[in-house]
């Protein structure tokens, strides 16, 4: 299934890939779509865009490196969008040619990690059931009453493959059950429920008895299946006993060819004796058939999850919308069901790949074909010869010019009802579109592409081009695709971005967006060799954007490009597909960027205290002025903030702060939104709440926020502690006094003021993080003061108000974002470094040489334990994104290979040295001893961006910096 170059080379996969098999179960046919996705924390996004499209997860675990960091995420997307896992434990060959276990040890080890894969069920499983048990009212409800029999992976219930695709054999429970029920006398549904876990077989009364590991006896699965498996690969690549061999494959009735046997190579010989007794495609694929649903028994969740949203919950969709469910449930085929398919991404594809550019073999009809045809031709030539007419000789055609062409891109999609068909018109649906909001079917264009909408329209009508069964790396032309079919669609390139939904209807809502468990984080700016190609490069960059689900491109407001990645290898994937495939020039990559955030770590002190820092801040003639002052905010504060994005932006997006005038439908919709959400939302409340009074901070705390920043949902929030009472995201504890509606909309300019100075703070123009600012007093002076209006009063237009003060409200947002960077600064400020979580499974020997590479690049080690039945370590870290390039390459070197490493972004971390504090004399220097490192590194990190935006280096940093060259080499 890797079928690019890259992927080949490195070993691992890098883009999801589709192939449908059928297969044969019980004389029954079944077509299984089956989607190869990476396994690399990199690409955990195409993960999620196979995740969408699927009904259920086969869940590859390795046995001896166990439960990585990509199997918990995994685990979750699964469980997020309501598909059914089941699990390969794989690897196996390892534990015994490698490990050199024994039986009952690799049995140990097997049930170990068995457990730890269900404990992450399990703790997926908690988190759902609390989180429904919040939002009921009926405290008894909880996890007694939650039924949890059949999501846990347990081999008696046929949910688990133990199997070595290396090797090709794999075998479930009920295989073995089968093979030996007779030769133990025992049925075979009471072998398969007793063959896994603490039993063993009496072999004197013919029973399975429990307490195996109390009695000291060989638990019945080390007895019956791997002893034998143990055996054979004694016999066949351990001693590579020739006679030993014949004997097994002998008692094993097995057919196999001569020169497999005489093969000299002891692997292709386990090979073709284990893969023809134990095949593991026969065991995955039964597994799939019995285990997984079909696409027709999708549940209400699922089917829910996929056309609602958070902020627009299925309840609160209009009813021919809801009518959809049925469609989506029912599966049907029909051609009275509406077509409803999903695009979870778009594939880019070389045209000669595609079948119509294939040179296709004549079959032995169309020869025979071709020859009746050349007859006929000659035998009128041969008459018109005869009768003297003269025949006109065709000129030779002369060959085209190859011209070249544009990639083409396949949507990869999933049909969920009704059918698609080549030409078929339907509804491209862009992400945003309502369908509370639907046009009709006039008032679209069918000429128009995505690139010609207007602000607020997210509708486009296309004709389905060519349909595409995908079979991995080859194409097939299909001329419909039915209701549960995975297929390529051609065609919509012009149409879709990253992901979209065709339909039939108007009615039907645009599919939830895809649960991305990665953070685009490294970044890199991007040029051409030659500064001619710039347009080859910005078309590359617009197919790169369009092709990958991950990246992003940002274009700098110095015209720089930068390209936003999820890890180092991801990276140089998308470099290498930017010169190779997309823009196909040569390109100049900076060296990586990653981003920072600015912070202040002033001690926390009672918020009416006449503490140093106040800012004021006035407009031309004072009409507006107003007071505040930044401090830090409490570390368990901004965590909430953090953990709970989605609700805050939901909170903005129902216009809870700055609505000043609407419809009576929207503040109906305004109002149900708010009852629908209460339950999440007063949970916020209340954990803030509790927060704030933890840190000493006023009563009411949360009552004062006025808003969240950046974007409106970041961890930043501008408190009101003026004596004006202005209203509050939570429409709660606000008492009914009228407020002026010139007040009202110079607040909308102070929260934009607020908005534009948390997303690009003064240090190095990266965004704030957990800080407060604090709005002490507030004052409005126009030139022609206004009657007091209360916020329902219709009597005074925002265009009034826009002659009472012209320009006002654009001062007020310069000044309020002047007067919080000033605020900011006059607190000790700090950056914070990304940091990666850095999970490590390395052998003993060479575990000392894993710590030296993580000290060199200021890592911290959090875990580091022997695991239990294996001779490698489990190191858990934290580092520096900023220092984790080429670090694959560094531990291969210094362990020789003998460690695996991943890393996933966890965390912001305060680098605790003030970036502008610099030391007078040696004194200072030395009497700072080892911290002298982390200053130097301070100002690294600081300048690094400082000098990427284009902004002034400091004097100060620069003789710090001679400082320590001079010390360094007095040293």
């Amino acid at each position: 299934m890797d079928s690019r170059k890259d992927e080949q080379e490195r070993g691992i996969t890098m883009k999801s890939s589709s192939i449908s098999l059928l297969h044969t179960h019980n004389n029954k046919e079944f077509l299984v779509n089956l989607i190869d996705s990476p396994g690399h924390v990199d690409f955990s996004s195409e993960v999620s865009t196979a995740v969408r499209l699927c009904d259920g997860a086969v869940v590859v675990v390795d046995v001896v490196e166990g439960v990585c960091a990509q199997t918990k995420v995994v685990l979750k997307q699964v469980w997020l969008e309501h598909i059914k896992p089941v699990l390969v434990l794989n690897k196996i060959d390892r534990l015994i040619v490698e490990m050199k276990m024994q039986p009952l040890d690799a049995y140990i080890r097997m049930v170990q990690l068995l457990e730890q894969v269900n404990a992450q069920v399990a703790e997926l499983f908690t988190i759902d059931v609390m989180s429904k048990k919040e939002n009921n009212t009926d405290s008894s409800s909880g996890l007694e009453e939650a039924d949890d029999s059949n999501i846990y992976f347990a081999p008696e219930q046929g949910n688990v493959v133990f199997a070595s695709a290396a090797d090709g054999w794999g075998f479930s429970i009920r295989d073995f059950s089968r093979m030996f029920a007779s030769k133990l006398g025992l049925h075979e549904e009471e072998l398969q429920l007793s063959l896994w876990g603490d039993n063993y077989f009496n072999s004197k009364t013919k029973t399975v008895v429990k307490g195996a590991q109390e009695k000291a006896k060989k638990p019945l699965f080390v007895q019956v299946v791997l002893e034998n498996l143990w055996s054979i690969y004694d016999a066949v690549v351990v001693r590579k006993d020739k006679i030993m061999t014949e004997k097994i494959v002998q008692s094993l009735q097995l057919q196999m060819a001569p020169r497999d046997l005489k093969h000299s190579d002891p692997k292709v010989q386990i090979q073709a004796i284990l893969s023809k007794w134990l095949p593991l495609s026969e065991s995955v694929l039964r597994m799939v058939c019995e285990k997984l649903p079909s696409p027709s028994d999708i549940t209400d969740a699922k089917a829910e999850k996929l056309m609602s949203s958070l902020s627009k919950p299925f309840c609160l969709l209009p009813e021919a919308t809801q009518q959809l469910k049925k469609a989506f449930v029912a599966c049907s085929s029909s051609s009275d069901a509406p077509a409803i398919a999903f695009v979870s991404k778009m594939i880019m594809v070389d045209r000669q790949c595609l079948p119509k550019s294939k040179v296709t073999l004549l079959t032995c009809e169309d020869i025979a074909l071709r020859r009746q045809q050349v007859r006929q031709k000659l035998a009128e030539l041969t008459l018109q010869q005869e009768q003297g007419k003269v025949c006109e000789v065709e000129e030779p055609v002369k060959p085209k010019e190859v011209i070249e062409e544009a990639p083409v891109f396949v949507a990869f999609a999933r049909v969920f009802s009704g059918t698609l068909k080549k030409g078929q018109e339907l509804y491209v649906l862009g992400p945003k579109y309502d369908p509370m909001e639907c046009p009709t079917e006039g008032d679209i264009d069918p000429s128009l592409t995505l690139k010609d909408l207007k602000s607020g329209h997210h509708v486009t009508r296309v004709k389905i081009g060519d349909l595409y069964l995908m079979m991995g790396r080859e194409l097939e032309t299909l001329e419909s695709a039915p209701a549960g079919s995975v297929v390529g669609i051609g065609g919509l390139e012009e149409h879709i971005l990253k992901s979209g939904t065709l339909s039939s209807t108007l009615t039907c809502p645009a599919f939830t967006e895809l649960s991305q468990m990665v953070v685009p984080i490294v970044r890199v700016a991007v040029e051409p060799a030659r500064p001619s190609e710039m347009p080859e490069l910005i078309k590359g960059l617009k197919l790169l954007n369009q092709a990958d689900p991950c990246v992003q491109v940002v274009l700098q407001e110095s015209g720089e490009h930068v390209l936003i990645t999820a890890g180092e290898v991801h990276l140089q994937r998308c470099l290498r597909d930017l010169r190779e495939s997309y823009a196909k020039i040569e390109i100049n990559a900076s060296q990586p960027i990653v981003p920072f955030r600015e912070t202040i770590v002033a001690p926390l002190e009672p918020i009416d205290n006449d503490s140093a820092g106040r800012v004021e801040v006035n407009t031309s003639g004072k009409r507006f002025s107003m007071r505040l002052r930044a401090v830090s905010l409490p570390e368990e504060v901004t965590a909430l903030l953090e953990k709970h994005v989605d609700i805050i932006r939901t909170m903005s997006q129902t216009r809870c702060v700055n609505s000043l005038e609407t419809t009576a439908i929207e503040d109906e919709l305004n109002e149900k939104l708010i009852l629908q959400l209460q339950s999440k939302i007063s949970k916020l409340y209340d954990e803030l709440d509790q927060a704030f009074q933890r840190s000493d901070w006023k009563d009411n705390a949360v009552d004062k926020i006025l808003s969240f920043g950046p974007r409106r949902c970041g961890p930043n929030v501008l408190i009101n502690y003026s004596p004006i009472t202005l209203p509050n995201p939570w429409k709660r504890n606000v008492p009914e006094t009228i407020v002026e509606r010139s007040t009202l909309e110079c607040l909308s300019s102070v929260i934009n003021g607020f908005q534009l100075a948390t997303l690009a703070g003064p240090l190095c123009e990266e965004p704030l993080f957990g800080v407060a600012f604090i709005l002490e007093d507030l004052s409005i002076m126009l030139n022609h003061p206004s009657t007091p209006l209360s916020n329902g009063d219709d009597n005074n237009d925002g265009s009034n108000l826009q002659q009472q003060y012209g320009s006002l409200t654009g001062q007020i947002m310069s000044v309020v974002k002047d007067g919080c960077r000033r605020a900011f600064m006059n607190q000790p400020q700090r950056l914070m470094a990304a940091m990666y979580t850095c999970s490590i499974q390395v052998s003993g020997e060479v575990v000392g040489k894993m710590y030296g590479v993580l000290s060199r690049r200021h890592g911290k080690i959090l875990d580091g334990d022997l695991e239990e039945g294996s001779a490698s370590f489990s190191i858990t870290a934290v580092l520096p994104v900023v220092e984790s390039f080429d670090l694959a390459n560094e531990i291969r070197k210094q362990t020789s290979g003998l460690a695996s490493h991943q890393l996933v972004f966890s965390h912001w971390e305060v680098i605790d040295i003030d970036p502008f504090w610099v030391p007078t004399t040696d004194e200072e220097l030395e009497l700072y001893g080892d911290k002298g490192d982390s200053v130097n590194r301070a100002h690294i990190y600081m300048n690094s961006v400082r000098r990427r935006k284009g902004l002034a280096v400091s004097e100060k940093v620069v003789e710090f910096a001679e400082k320590q060259r001079t010390l360094s080499r007095k040293v």
